[in-house]
């Protein structure tokens, strides 16, 4: 039996959010796995007969500083065939899947250390007039996502999942982590890797900001699998939509 470990990393708290979904989804796949997929039809290969699963979970400070050094030595720990990274888009209407990280991060953007020792809340968007500067001043200008894009959007549509494509994470902690992250995969190219950007809980559905809990659950179980697929029988085909 084929054996694959994934990792499913999320943060543990964001000021003024009372349900994470980023913590929440993370370790409910840890803790379920994949309970609860939609049912496999006839004509379709389930990516994961044959498969001994683990998948883990990592929880990480909003933090510039602490936030990659903890999931990287988790990585160096478990040695993941594939890492899934999450964060919280707040004004998201569902799941955003991260096309690429910028080598780019905000001089001057407060974050859990800087809270911490201020007293500051976290900031609710990115100030335009504040500076940037590389995250890694000998990096390339970006990376591409490792994930399957086209084919995990593909089961959102049969799962009714709203998502979208984004163009990065932005220039906050977590475009600074998924950077790191696939700057690390850039030297193992035996690894995929990306990030996903949650919306905010919504129980309510409707026109607001955000989808139901279990609903992400899903959606990032979606993303597992898709990926699972994809590292199991690599496409020739373009996993990404240009």
């Amino acid at each position: 039996m084929e054996q694959i470990k994934v990792i499913v990393a999320g943060y543990d708290h964001y000021e003024g959010v009372d349900v994470n979904p980023s913590y929440q989804v993370s370790r409910a796949l840890a803790d379920h796995g994949m309970e609860g997929m939609r049912p496999v039809g006839p004509t379709e290969e389930d990516p994961l007969e044959g498969v001994d699963l683990a998948i883990s979970s990592v929880t990480m400070p909003v933090s510039f500083a602490k936030a990659w050094p903890i999931l990287h030595e988790a990585i160096e720990r478990v040695q993941p065939d594939i890492i899934i990274a999450t964060g919280l888009k707040r004004r998201a209407r569902g799941i955003a899947m991260e096309r690429c990280a910028v080598n780019l991060k905000e001089d001057d953007a407060d974050d859990a250390d800087d809270r911490q020792n201020s007293g500051k809340q976290e900031p609710r968007g990115i100030v335009c007039e504040t500076g940037r500067q590389p995250i890694d001043p000998q990096g390339p200008a970006a990376y591409w996502t490792r994930l399957p894009l086209r084919a995990i959007l593909h089961d959102f549509g049969a799962c009714g999942i709203p998502a979208t494509l984004s163009s990065d994470a932005g220039t906050y902690v977590c475009n600074a982590l998924f950077y790191n992250l696939l700057a690390w995969a850039a030297g193992h190219t035996d690894v995929l890797a990306g990030f996903v950007s949650l919306p905010l809980v919504n129980e309510g559905g409707g026109q607001e900001w955000g989808l139901p809990l279990n609903q992400q659950i899903q959606a990032v179980r979606e993303v597992a699998n898709e990926t699972i697929r994809y590292y199991r029988r690599p496409s020739s085909s373009p996993i990404l939509i240009a």
